[in-house]
Parts: C-alpha cells; structure tokens; sequence
C-alpha cells in the first residue's frame, strides 16, 4: 500500500491588521513525500494538488505550532460530543471554542480522562476543501508530536518542540522559559533530536549529543501513531465511487500481488473445469443421440435418413398401429370410451359429440363446477385430461403418456 505525505504549511498568524489568514487554493503547491512502506521514503517532491502523485492512502500532517493540547475528562455526550467540548473548554481556551476543532486521543470515549488535539476549524477545513477542489481526499490527519509516557524533544531552527506525559509545549529557545523547563535531569530523562541545520546550535544549547532527524522522518514516524484529527464534522465523506477506486488501486500494489496471482490461478482452473464438464457432456450427449438414431435404423429399416429419432420413431409406430387396425390413444374410439368409462351415472346420455385428430368435444350445458371437476379428477387418474371451454368439455391425451 501506497501512503502519500502531505506536509500542510505552517499556519501563518500575524497579518496586517484587517486582513485574515491567507485563504489555500487548489493551485497551490505542498511539499509532499512518497512510501510504499511506511517506513522509507520512495519519492518526495513538491507540485499542486492536482498533480500530486496517486496513491492508496493520502495522510497530511500539520506543524508542530499548529496544534494545541488539552487533557479533560470527556463528557458522555455521544454524537453531541463536540458541542459538549465546547462548553467544557470554553474558559479554557484563550481562542473562541467554536472556531476550535477537537480531536480526541485513540479509543478514547465519554467518562475518560484523554488528551484533546485542538487546531484552527476553519483553516483546516480550508485546507482539506483545497484538496478535495483537486480530487485529493485526506484520509488521516496526524500530528508531528503528541503527548506521550517517554519526554522527547526536537529542535528546529529556534524552537524547541517538546513532548512528554504532561502534554506537548512549543517553545523559544531564546526566552527563559525553556531553560526553566528543561533541566540537567530532563535532559538526562529525555531523548532529543534535531533538524540537520539545528543539530550544532541544538547541541550547544542542551550541553548533550542530539540524534539528526529531518522532517521526513518526522513525518514517518507520525504515520505509525493512531492520532487521526479527521473527526466530527471534519471526518472524511468518501464517496462510493472514490472508495471502490481506493480499494482497487490498493489491490494492484504490489503487497498484494500473490492474492493476485492465487486469484487468477483460481480462475483459471475453474474456467478448465467448466470446459471440461462441457466437453464431458457434449460427448455423452452425441452417445446418447448416436444409439437413438441407432435403435431408430434397426427398429424401422426404412427409416434412411435421421433428423428426429423421437418423433420420427413416434410417427412410425403410429403408421405400423393403423396399418394394424389398433386404435391409438388419439383416435375416436379410444378418447369415447375412456369419456364413457368415467361417466358421472346421474348424468343422462350426451347431448352433442364433435371429434378432431387428439381432441373429443362433449356438451356440458347443464353441467355443475363440482361434477366437472369430479369427472376431470377421474379422467386424468387414467390418463386423460379435460377442458372446460364455453359450455363444451374437451377431452384429449395427457402429454407424455403412452
């Protein structure tokens, strides 16, 4: 699976005075980085959304100074979570809490104390609308750091982004605060890592060795965490179609290529089979029509050529039978006497009687339902079948029987 890095630009903060935050567009380029694995870079660049490279999955990830954190203990609020937070937190904040976006820690929920990752709502929301302008739909959003058991730190530039159990603090390292903060014993505690260009000055300001870390690596590294901000009203809406073309372009990565192979190999031998049942059948098929026509040459010798062994083996058997003088099932005398045999006895004799090849017509003027449907009953016990049409029951052979 393919995973795409976008590295969101720093939230910019101060602008002249009555001019907003710079509004993101669909042509503005992102720096954006490429892994196949989760775990080493393929390929990095910088374009326009859309031109970015496609990918499986689409992470953005936003600067360290662009999310606040905050620890409470999160109300049982259900799908009211977030106007619930925002009560909580609003004589907390020093931002107004409805232009706030929450997200809460992994597997958090209501009654749990959890930490919260705050941003500016409508610049994200800018952000991500830019994206979704150029077809790019952000699956995760994720920090750089957040609050964990182990203090780490890392420095860029001037600023030192520091995170531990009690949260996650930005800070100057030219003001007081940090040397304050960050004593001989958290240094010891704590691992610390640096930009390239960072690393001397870094070092020279903590008095011990920094591991060099870009931000690439940075960016890594927050791809294993659990943190999505994608939350509440700010959740992705995938649609079917973008969703389908997801799972399909996951499915021809490369991770995936022995499914591919066992499903092709499947198909194929079904496919062997299928034509192989077909030829089985087909073969036993022509046997079966070979001894027919066979039985049909022997039975009537002067049968020579073999269109229809059935009807013509029928058609000669009803030749050889009136050559004979029998009479078939067809014929007058045999459909009258099977009409005279299951006569109801409270009917009197017949009134009218009118014959066809197959086909004894009988007057039923006077004929109840229940004594129709009693004599029918009788007739097709013996074989015999009868319709009832305007007033006259028709009577003929049951299709099938000899």
């Amino acid at each position: 699976m393919t995973t795409l890095i976008l590295l969101l630009p720093p939230r910019g903060r101060l602008r002249p005075q009555g001019r907003g935050e710079a509004t993101p567009n669909a042509s503005a380029e992102l720096d954006w980085l490429l892994s196949a694995d989760g775990r080493q870079v393929s390929e990095r660049g910088r374009s326009a959304p859309h031109a970015l490279p496609p990918a499986t999955e689409v992470v953005a990830v936003l600067a360290d100074e662009d999310v606040a954190w905050q620890r409470a203990e999160l109300p049982r609020a259900g799908r009211q979570m977030r106007q619930a937070l925002v009560g909580l937190l609003e004589e907390k904040l020093l931002a107004d809490a409805e232009q706030m976006h929450f997200a809460l820690e992994p597997q958090a929920g209501g009654g749990d104390l959890a930490w919260l990752a705050l941003c500016s709502r409508p610049w994200l929301a800018q952000q991500l609308a830019a994206l979704e302008e150029a077809r790019v739909t952000v699956d995760r959003v994720l920090p750089l750091s957040w609050p964990g058991a182990s203090s780490v730190g890392h420095f860029d530039a001037d600023q030192l982004h520091w995170s531990q159990v009690d949260g996650v603090v930005t800070l100057s390292l030219e003001g007081a605060l940090a040397r304050q903060l960050i004593t001989p014993a958290v240094v010891d505690a704590g691992a610390w890592t640096a930009a390239p260009a960072s690393a001397a000055r870094a070092e020279a300001w903590l008095g011990a060795k920094v591991e060099v870390r870009t931000e690439e690596q940075r960016a890594l590294a927050a791809l294993a965490s659990e943190w999505n901000l994608r939350q509440f009203d700010l959740a992705p809406r995938t649609r079917g179609l973008q969703r389908l073309g997801r799972i399909w372009r996951e499915f021809m990565t490369p991770g995936w290529r022995p499914v591919r192979w066992g499903l092709i190999g499947l198909i194929a031998i079904n496919l062997l089979g299928l034509n192989l049942m077909a030829w089985k059948q087909q073969h036993e098929l022509s046997a079966q029509r070979a001894a027919l026509s066979g039985v049909l040459t022997q039975t009537y010798p002067s049968v020579r050529a073999v269109l229809d062994p059935p009807a013509q083996m029928r058609r000669e058997t009803e030749t050889l039978r009136a050559s004979a003088g029998q009479p078939g099932r067809r014929d007058f005398e045999t459909l009258l006497a099977a009409a005279a045999a299951n006569w109801p006895a409270e009917r009197g004799p017949v009134e009218s009687v009118a014959f066809e090849p197959g086909q004894l017509t009988l007057s039923s003027s006077g004929w109840s339902g229940a004594q129709i449907e009693q004599f029918s009953n009788q007739l097709r016990s013996s074989g015999w079948q009868l319709t009832n049409r305007d007033g006259h029951m028709v009577l003929s052979p049951m299709e099938g029987r000899p």
